[in-house]
């Protein structure tokens, strides 16, 4: 898709009138898609109301129906709306971060990072209320459809992009802060020597590289950056880069905001040598 889009805020309600702009022009150049494009955006009149029935569409199977699914979304919505600002801040996260995401109607309809952290923001909210076995059921739904498995207690922050998302692991007590962004490979896991609280925190602005593995009850400082292929296992402070196996800071301060340019570079030496 060619055409320029505005960018807004996130969090604003400009996201939902740019995506029903992009679908009238899929529709426009691509006739074949036109059912895709009137059942799961044009026929709707809010981001809610989309979402919730395209969570459904890829979520179904034999032991849970899309109505049934989509009323569960629904009730959660309704609920809860800042479920929804956090869908709409996830979106732009990823037409924001991603240079391959040419509008939002890719990671509305196909990016499986997306639709995931999204069926994960349900549950969440189902485990919230004590709803735990369904809970559990969208928790697998999610690891099997799209390869990503987030414990729905684990709390993460709105405007996260999870990009590409294959094999991405979340554990139970994890806290993710806003504004994050982790590659395909990434893990937020125990030691397995631990018992309740064992999971990292992650603050805000944080870049996790592809296959990055953080593991126990650690702090990752607000907008510090984990290298791909690292092995974390102490805090690294707010600012800071850390690398390799195990991983060492290697730069204080790192970039500005990480996670927003995605800026993977590792300029200098280790810190201490």
């Amino acid at each position: 898709m060619a055409h320029p889009l505005e960018v807004v805020d996130a969090g604003t309600p400009g996201v939902w009138p740019l995506l029903r702009q992009e679908a009238q022009h899929v529709l426009a150049e691509e006739p074949s898609l036109a059912s895709l494009m009137s059942a799961v955006i044009l026929h709707h009149s809010d981001l809610a109301s989309a979402l919730s029935y395209q969570l459904a569409r890829k979520l179904a199977d034999q032991e849970l129906r899309a109505m049934s699914l989509r009323e569960i979304a629904q009730e959660a919505y309704a609920a809860d709306p800042s479920i929804v600002a956090a869908a709409e801040a996830d979106l732009h996260a990823v037409f924001e971060r991603d240079p391959a995401c040419k509008g939002y109607i890719q990671p509305f309809l196909h990016f499986k990072g997306f639709q995931a952290l999204q069926t994960h923001r349900i549950g969440h909210w189902l485990w919230r209320r004590g709803r735990e076995a369904l809970a559990f059921y969208l928790q697998s739904r999610i690891s099997e459809l799209f390869q990503v498995d987030i414990h729905p207690a684990a709390i993460v922050g709105e405007g996260a992009f999870l990009d590409h998302g294959t094999g991405i692991v979340i554990g139970e007590t994890a806290v993710i802060g806003r504004n994050v962004s982790m590659l395909h490979g990434v893990t937020l896991g125990g030691t397995g020597a631990e018992s309740g609280d064992r999971h990292p925190k992650v603050g805000d602005g944080v870049l996790l590289g592809a296959g990055a593995k953080v593991l126990g009850n650690i702090r990752i400082g607000d907008n510090a950056k984990i290298a791909s292929g690292s092995v974390v296992l102490e805090d690294v402070p707010a600012g800071c880069t850390a690398a390799g196996v195990p991983a060492r800071l290697v730069r204080c301060p790192t970039c500005e905001e990480p996670a927003r340019t995605m800026d993977h570079s590792l300029p200098g030496e280790a810190l201490g040598e």
